[in-house]
């Protein structure tokens, strides 16, 4: 796996902070091995360019920053990483019911998910969201067969299409546009299922580049990827690809998860100087073969 990230400013930046989401989770589906983050130039104190922190939701972050002038900025992170196959969930309790646990209710103790039914600055809840939705969740239908059919329906009347949005979307103007990139097919779903009293949380990666032989090409596998996962109180969270219009599996690789993209950006930061240069990005997610 290799993730570069390179900035040419055009203009001398003389000073410039940096937070990054880049080094993946270990997960009960996934193990990662040999993580590695090159920054070029070298950040302010370089031996602690690498230590580790965690967010609130146990994703490693980095920070570093350029006291110096410079005009560009590289951030490779690479690693290697094995990935198994989720169980099948099955189809869940009656999504009513699972929303019914995640209501406030006081003096009982609430599931962790709970942070994960409110809306965020990037999935609102709105009513515009639940009749979008609204008709998939019929009464007492299983949760994961309407989360199921609800990115069915986000996967056949969205379009994907790059240049449309940008980083700053949220789910509203998406849901209004129909049209964009993961990031904005994951926060629909996200605002949807929230908006019925649901919770989503959004999660950041990548898909595997070349697929195997006779299988398609899913989109979104040359950039960071992004897709939604639910709750389910019987299975834990359930991670689905509604821009792909699949459940996730072994060509997808988990670096973090948040209440939506601004938790988990996987590079952000302030600068004094330099231009309104837009990052380039290059992904590769290669398998490896056991000898």
């Amino acid at each position: 796996m290799r993730h570069e990230t390179r900035y040419e400013h055009g203009a001398q930046v003389v000073l410039a902070h940096h937070l990054a989401h880049l080094r993946p989770r270990d997960t009960p589906r996934q193990t990662v091995a040999d993580w590695q983050l090159q920054i070029d130039p070298s950040p302010d104190g370089a031996e602690r360019a690498c230590d580790a922190g965690v967010d609130v939701f146990g994703n490693w972050r980095h920070a570093f920053s350029h006291a110096r002038v410079h005009e560009r900025l590289s951030v490779v992170s690479t690693f290697d990483v094995r990935v198994s196959a989720a169980d099948d969930p099955g189809p869940g309790l009656p999504w009513e019911d699972v929303a019914a646990r995640l209501r406030y209710r006081a003096g009982a103790v609430m599931p962790e998910a709970c942070e994960f039914a409110l809306g965020s600055p990037y999935a609102q809840r709105s009513a515009d969201f639940a009749q979008f939705a609204g008709d998939l969740f019929a009464p007492r239908r299983p949760l994961l067969e309407a989360a199921t059919a609800l990115m069915h329906r986000l996967f056949s009347e969205f379009e994907y299409r790059v240049d449309i949005t940008d980083v700053g979307t949220d789910a509203l103007r998406a849901l209004q546009l129909r049209r964009g990139v993961c990031q904005d097919f994951a926060h629909v779903m996200i605002a949807a299922l929230r908006s019925l009293g649901l919770a989503a949380r959004y999660v950041s990666g990548y898909l595997l580049t070349q697929p195997a032989p006779g299988q398609p090409r899913l989109v979104g596998g040359d950039a960071s990827h992004a897709w939604v996962s639910v709750w389910c109180p019987r299975s834990g969270w359930v991670d689905l690809d509604p821009t792909n219009d699949v459940a996730t599996g072994c060509d997808h690789v988990t670096l973090a998860w948040g209440r939506d993209y601004g938790d988990v950006a996987p590079l952000r930061g302030v600068i004094r100087g330099g231009s309104n240069a837009r990052p380039r990005v290059s992904v590769a997610v290669t398998p490896v073969v056991a000898a």
